[in-house]
């Protein structure tokens, strides 16, 4: 059974993501715990499974009830030109269901100060939800209306973290297939690898946001 925090001290972070080896790459790359700790959530796949799963762990009592939250792990990336292994940080999510308003991500400009001085290339805007894997017109189309990556959690999973009380939220996503560069399954081809990799050297700089939160305002 975890501990639960004493009554003063910071929330850790929490880290959301779907599947089991992106939980992995997560994990493989976490780094600087001990002074600014964190939790990895494996939601399962799909919105509704992202909703659920946040609920619980922001719920009342939880360690993890008034942590800040990242959405992260593999997503598509929608314009020409992206490739696997790029890094997206979310502006502001968007549900695939309508009558839902938009996530803004407000804080994300130390994550990408920190991901951009690691040498990675790094996009940012709107990251839009889904609840299908997305390939050829629909892509097309999806970046036609204003969305640079698609995934099927991220929108859900700060949609519920907002929902259920203020805090900072942010998606950071590693690009897995691209228009020009389409995967069948992850892992089995070089675009699949290096997408790995990358999402396992992102981890740290969760730390590093999740300390900026932390400083005093100026």
């Amino acid at each position: 059974m975890p501990r639960r925090p004493v009554p003063d001290a910071d929330p850790p972070l929490l880290v959301a993501c779907a599947l089991g080896i992106e939980r992995f790459a997560l994990r493989g790359g976490d780094r600087g715990a001990a002074r600014s700790p964190a939790v990895t959530l494996r939601t399962g796949m799909g919105p509704q499974a992202a909703e659920r799963a946040l609920a619980a762990a922001l719920g009342a009592g939880s360690v993890t009830a008034g942590s800040p939250v990242v959405a992260s792990g593999f997503c598509a990336g929608l314009a020409p030109g992206m490739r696997p292994g790029d890094v997206i940080v979310a502006e502001a999510t968007r549900d695939h269901r309508p009558g839902f308003p938009d996530v803004p991500c407000r804080d994300n400009g130390p994550l990408v100060d920190s991901l951009r001085a690691r040498g990675l290339r790094v996009h940012t805007g709107l990251l839009r939800g889904c609840d299908h894997v997305v390939r050829g017109a629909e892509r097309a189309a999806l970046h036609s209306e204003g969305a640079l990556a698609v995934d099927m959690e991220s929108a859900a999973t700060l949609r519920t973290a907002v929902h259920c009380g203020a805090r900072a939220v942010a998606a950071v996503r590693v690009v897995v297939d691209a228009p020009e560069h389409e995967l069948v399954r992850i892992g089995t081809v070089r675009g699949g690898i290096s997408a790995f990799r990358v999402l396992r050297s992102v981890f740290p700089v969760f730390f590093e946001w999740h300390r900026s939160l932390l400083l005093p305002r100026r």
